[in-house]
């Protein structure tokens, strides 16, 4: 089965983390959680539901070492951009054309790898005017796949969503 790091922050969106994690979790694939604090740092949902324990920095894996990267929403994007290390880690998956999966507020991390010029994406409304910015071509719909990206709007749509990204991983 696959293995997908999941990059992740204080203030993710509680169901754009443990909906497609379990979704993915209940086929089989291995799921990594990835941030910018050490291993074992926990960080919370903006919701409160969700604490999840960073398992690995991206300072220390390699994009090379995953099929696939799942970028929850939130804020949890935003405090991620600006993070020298998982923005590399998100360049070289794209680079090396891994499937991309990011909901909501996740395709800011997107812009910031510098990887949606010349994409059709989704994302939550607030940030489409970045998108376009940088780029992309920008539609409402419930999920978008445009080469290895995999993007999405909102927790209505998270169960398309893992289904995008169970068909691209295979």
């Amino acid at each position: 089965m696959a293995k997908i790091a999941v990059l992740l922050a204080d203030d993710f969106e509680d169901s754009e983390f443990r909906i497609p994690y379990d979704r993915l979790r209940a086929k089989g694939h291995e799921l990594t959680v990835l941030g910018v604090s050490a291993a074992g740092t926990e960080v919370k949902g903006k919701k409160g539901k969700e604490t999840v324990k960073i398992e690995a920095t991206a300072r220390e894996r390699k994009a090379s070492e995953f099929a696939a990267v799942l970028i929850p929403g939130g804020y949890s994007p935003d405090h991620l951009r600006t993070d020298e290390a998982i923005v590399s880690f998100v360049k070289d998956a794209a680079r090396a054309g891994k499937p991309i999966a990011a909901v909501c507020h996740g395709p800011s991390l997107l812009i910031e790898a510098d990887i949606v010029g010349g994409k059709t994406v989704t994302s939550w409304p607030s940030i489409r005017t970045d998108l376009k910015n940088a780029g992309a071509t920008v539609v409402d719909k419930q999920v978008v796949t445009d080469g290895g990206l995999i993007t999405s709007r909102k927790p209505d749509d998270l169960e398309a969503f893992s289904e995008a990204i169970l068909k691209a991983i295979g």
